[in-house]
């Protein structure tokens, strides 16, 4: 079932709605990291002149820059995938109500429509879950390092979990009258979904193949329903 749900929803990453959605929603996410630069910088840079880090300029400005860098790297690391699912939430509707209409107009024509305001507590939510638990688990990331495999292992089952309620977050609401996505299968598509994210470049259409791969997985197993 999950395998079917991720291989259907590869296409509608191609559908004009989705490509829209891609694009306003890299736009934002990157928007979202140059503040966090931008913010990090200053914060380093004040810190310097006001502890005397550093005086030579020179050296000072090379160091502020590398310690900006690799703040941003490790916050790119731990947030993108919170920042990006977080940011497409508030227009998930879009690529939800798309997929729907090409693949189950039935269920598109009954769904409840979700409001902005529903969308924007999910997306803080969302956000707010995902930092939080990944930073809980920073220590544990960090003693498995020595394992080789055992952060990356941890990652998966984790964000599995919390990508797999996102995801089931986006569609649900929509058909209230529909039994939700089983939790085992559920962490699976959140499993498949944190697969993605892993991959160079493919990470970047992760978002949009996550939020159809949840529509497939909420009716795929329906389509014979009225």
């Amino acid at each position: 079932m999950v395998l079917a749900a991720v291989l259907r929803a590869f296409p509608s990453i191609f559908h004009g709605a989705a490509l829209r959605l891609l694009f306003r929603t890299l736009l934002l996410t990157l928007l979202a990291f140059a503040v966090l630069a931008a913010a990090l910088w200053t914060g380093i840079h004040a810190a310097r002149l006001h502890y005397g880090w550093l005086p030579g300029a020179g050296w000072g400005g090379l160091a502020e820059a590398t310690a900006t860098a690799i703040g941003v790297i490790a916050a790119g690391w731990l947030l993108f995938r919170a920042t990006a699912m977080a940011i497409m939430s508030l227009f998930a509707d879009d690529i939800v109500i798309a997929v729907e209409r090409d693949s189950y107009p039935a269920a598109a024509a009954r769904a409840r429509p979700v409001g902005w305001g529903r969308s924007l507590r999910f997306a803080l939510r969302s956000i707010l879950r995902t930092v939080g638990w990944n930073l809980l688990a920073l220590p544990a990331y960090l003693l498995l390092l020595a394992t080789g495999i055992g952060t990356l292992g941890l990652f998966l089952i984790l964000n599995a979990a919390l990508l797999g309620r996102d995801m089931a977050d986006m569609v649900e609401p929509r058909h209230p009258d529909l039994p939700p996505i089983p939790r085992g299968s559920r962490w699976l598509m959140g499993l498949a979904s944190a697969l993605i994210f892993l991959v160079p470049l493919l990470n970047l259409l992760a978002p949009i193949w996550s939020a159809a791969m949840a529509v497939h997985m909420l009716h795929g197993a329906r389509r014979n329903m009225p």
